[in-house]
């Protein structure tokens, strides 16, 4: 039986009827479209799922699409201004934050939230912020630098727009 969910994503009011036992991470890609949101390992593990729910970092594999009910969602397409890319966006294509680029979405999405509550980040708040996301390519080095360069060309001002809904 269906089940109707109300909720806004990327900016948009979205409402429609959905199996109960959908997950939102198949909401995303299948319903929506925005298949920015990866699926990775289904059990949580890696964070290339990671979503915000309410400007707070979510994995979308853990989390029933209903569950979200009148919330809003910021993916990785709405977290970019309309003229350009968000200044995280912008530091991990900079300083190499990424190799197959899989995991990305999911650093990129924990990282707004993490500098959403700490524009100044140590390199252990950072690593603390997104311990759960995990990447098989890198070092995390070149992610780390990444996070440090876009807080500070937040705190600069440069397209330091709030995620949608966040």
């Amino acid at each position: 039986m269906a089940q109707l969910v109300r909720l806004t994503v990327n900016g948009s009011p979205r409402q429609e009827e959905v199996e109960p036992r959908l997950l939102l991470v198949h909401y995303l890609r299948e319903r929506c479209g925005l298949t920015g949101t990866h699926v990775g390992c289904d059990t949580s593990q890696c964070g290339a799922c990671t979503v915000l729910c309410n400007g707070q970092p979510v994995k979308s594999c853990s989390m029933l699409a209903v569950q979200a009910e009148g919330m809003a969602i910021t993916t990785i397409e709405g977290l970019a201004p309309a003229d350009g890319m968000h200044p995280l966006q912008t530091a991990f294509w900079e300083e190499h934050g990424l190799q197959c680029g899989f995991c990305t979405p999911g650093f990129i999405m924990a990282a707004t939230a993490l500098l959403a509550e700490n524009p100044d980040p140590t390199d252990e708040e950072i690593g603390r912020g997104l311990e759960g996301n995990l990447c098989r390519c890198t070092g995390y080095v070149n992610i780390r630098r990444a996070v440090h360069k876009a807080a500070a060309a937040m705190r600069e001002g440069a397209g330091a727009a709030a995620p949608m809904g966040g």
